[in-house]
C-alpha cells in the first residue's frame, strides 16, 4: 500500500444542489455542466498524482462516476459541517495506515497533479501544508497526523478561512508549507476569469 492518500471530496452532481452561488447567476442545468467540467479537470490532475485515491461524496457513493477510475475507493462525507467532514475523512485514512494524506475539492481548475505531489513532499518535513484561494479559503489541506483543532468549531465560508486557519496551526506550534493561490470558481465572476465558460452575452 502507498504512504500516500489524495482525499477528493466531491458533491454528487445533481442540478439544482451544486454551485449554488453560480446557478443564480447562470441557471442550474449551466452551473452543473460547469460542476462536471471542473470534476473531469479534477480527475485529470489526480490520476497524475503518484498517491492512491478516495472520494468522498456529499449524499450518496454511486455506480459509476468519472472520479471513480482504476483502484479508486468511495466513501460518504460523515459530520455536521464541512470540517467534521474534513476531519473524519483524515481520521479515516489515518486509520488505514496511511502516513501522508492530502485532501482537495473539485472547485479549483489550475490545480495540477505536479502541485498535489508537492503537497505531498512538503509533508516529508512540515505537520501541515496548505493550498491558498484566492478567495480567502483553501483548495488544499495536507496532514501527516490527525489535527482536529484545525476542521472543528471553525466558521466556514468566509474570508477568513485560511488566515485563522494559518493562527490555529501556529497556536499549535506546528509546521507548515503553503503552495502557490490559485482560484476556486463560486461565483460568476470566478468563471468568466476562469475562461472555462463563454458568456452567451
Amino acid at each position: 500500500m502507498s504512504y500516500r492518500l489524495l482525499i477528493i471530496f466531491s458533491k454528487n452532481p445533481i442540478a439544482g444542489r451544486v454551485k449554488t452561488r453560480l446557478a443564480v447567476s447562470i441557471g442550474d442545468h449551466e452551473a452543473l455542466q460547469v460542476y462536471e467540467s471542473l470534476r473531469a479537470l479534477t480527475e485529470r490532475a489526480s490520476a497524475l498524482a503518484d498517491a492512491e485515491k478516495a472520494i468522498f461524496y456529499s449524499d450518496f457513493i454511486p455506480d459509476s462516476d468519472i472520479l471513480l477510475t482504476g483502484n479508486t475507493v468511495a466513501h460518504l462525507q460523515e459530520g455536521n459541517d464541512l470540517g467534521e467532514r474534513m476531519h473524519r475523512a483524515f481520521l479515516k485514512g489515518f486509520e488505514l495506515g496511511f502516513g501522508q494524506i492530502v485532501l482537495i475539492g473539485t472547485d479549483c481548475p489550475d490545480l495540477s497533479g505536479f502541485l498535489i505531489d508537492r503537497a505531498f513532499q512538503c509533508l516529508t518535513s512540515d505537520d501541515v501544508v496548505m493550498g491558498p484561494a484566492r478567495d480567502g479559503g483553501f483548495y488544499l489541506v495536507g496532514l501527516n497526523r490527525p489535527f482536529p483543532e484545525l476542521f472543528l468549531d471553525r466558521r466556514w465560508s468566509t474570508p477568513e478561512v485560511l488566515n485563522d486557519s494559518l493562527r490555529i496551526i501556529r497556536e499549535h506550534s506546528a509546521s507548515y508549507s503553503l503552495l502557490p493561490a490559485l482560484s476556486d470558481i463560486d461565483t460568476i465572476d470566478d468563471l468568466i476569469n476562469s475562461g472555462l465558460w463563454d458568456s452567451p452575452n
